[in-house]
């Protein structure tokens, strides 16, 4: 959760979010029944709106009346809306790639309506963000989102080619959470400031902080997804290496145990040679819980997950540090604190 900060900026904000809600639901509406009752499963996967809140929270901030909420444009509130459409449909698209059940602890659609739904129903979501920016008078913000968009599915392409990568190095991982990830928050802040008129200095700086923001909420949730409970987090975990994805602590766990358990390991884990990969579109293989049960011990045994967490950190530091041209004001306080939310987080 966030801390409390100057209180008619919350307030501004939260009224924002609603507008950005209503707006979701009014151009997803349908004359179809059937693709309104999917609409309304989808909306459960909100979270805490991050994306929609970059745009907002760095168009008040770069304003020339920093943290007056007066400077927000009908635009921001289109980009916001349009940005939280095209992470859902990454969502449930993601929930295909994972073979995934459960998401916001409910049933993923995928789960419910199988995977043709699911496929249809992220590109409905994907068709509907680009027919809503072009509604906006310039072009520049459709150009910029469908950029990030291209990014972010260079990114899981990318992830996809280094399935059962048991070899995979943190360079590749960073590229990869930078692609898929990182790209789409960075360009919610630049966005938020090119439409409230910033300078170049302040643009930039703000998409440093929200791709480095975006780089720390994946580290984070490859973490919860190892460590965290299933409960709180409200979907399905472990799915990461049971894809034979590696992340950064499993990154960091197979480079620090020895050769014979590294060995071990990747044999439990089905270790392929590079050159004879398996198909990686394969199903998703029933792991050993007791090697499961191992991985966590030796995951906490070598301070992997402390590792990525301290990584985290230091990336948020950064993302912070990208803030100093902004004047302070209380849009910039709340950025500072999303941006400490993202270590705390356990949703």
């Amino acid at each position: 959760m966030l801390a409390p900060t100057d209180r008619a900026i919350r307030l501004r904000l939260a009224e924002e979010l609603a507008e950005v809600e209503a707006r979701f639901s009014a151009e997803l509406l349908s004359d179809l029944p059937c693709v309104n009752t999917l609409v309304a499963h989808v909306e459960r996967y909100r979270g805490k709106m991050l994306r929609p809140m970059l745009v907002l929270a760095s168009g008040m901030a770069s304003s020339p009346a920093p943290g007056d909420s007066l400077a927000l444009t009908d635009a921001h509130r289109v980009v916001a809306t349009v940005v939280e459409m095209v992470h859902m449909a990454t969502l449930v698209h993601d929930d295909i790639l994972d073979d995934a059940d459960v998401r916001r602890s409910g049933s993923t659609v995928n789960k419910l309506h199988g995977n043709e739904t699911a496929v249809m129903l992220g590109d409905y979501l994907i068709s509907h963000a680009y027919h809503l920016c072009t509604s906006l008078p310039s072009p520049l913000p459709g150009r910029q989102i469908a950029d990030a968009t291209n990014t972010v599915c260079e990114g899981e392409l990318l992830q996809l080619a280094n399935r059962e990568n048991w070899d995979l190095d943190e360079a590749t991982y960073f590229e990869i959470i930078r692609r898929k990830t990182a790209s789409l928050c960075g360009a919610c802040c630049r966005l938020g400031a090119l439409l409230s008129g910033a300078s170049p200095e302040i643009v930039e700086g703000l998409y440093t902080c929200g791709e480095k923001l975006g780089v720390a909420v994946q580290i984070v949730d490859d973490v919860l997804d190892l460590a965290g409970d299933p409960k709180t987090v409200g979907k399905s975990l472990g799915r990461d290496l049971e894809k034979g994805k590696l992340t950064l602590p499993t990154i960091h766990l197979l480079r620090s145990v020895g050769p014979q358990t590294r060995a071990r390991l990747m044999a439990g884990l089905g270790h392929t040679p590079a050159d004879a990969r398996a198909d990686i579109n394969a199903d998703i293989r029933p792991t050993d819980p007791a090697l499961l049960d191992e991985i966590h011990r030796l995951l906490g045994q070598h301070g992997s997950l402390d590792y990525a967490l301290t990584l985290a950190r230091r990336v948020i530091a950064e993302a912070k540090e990208a803030l100093a041209p902004l004047p302070p004001s209380p849009a910039r306080d709340l950025l500072l604190e999303m941006a400490d939310a993202v270590i705390t987080r356990k949703f």
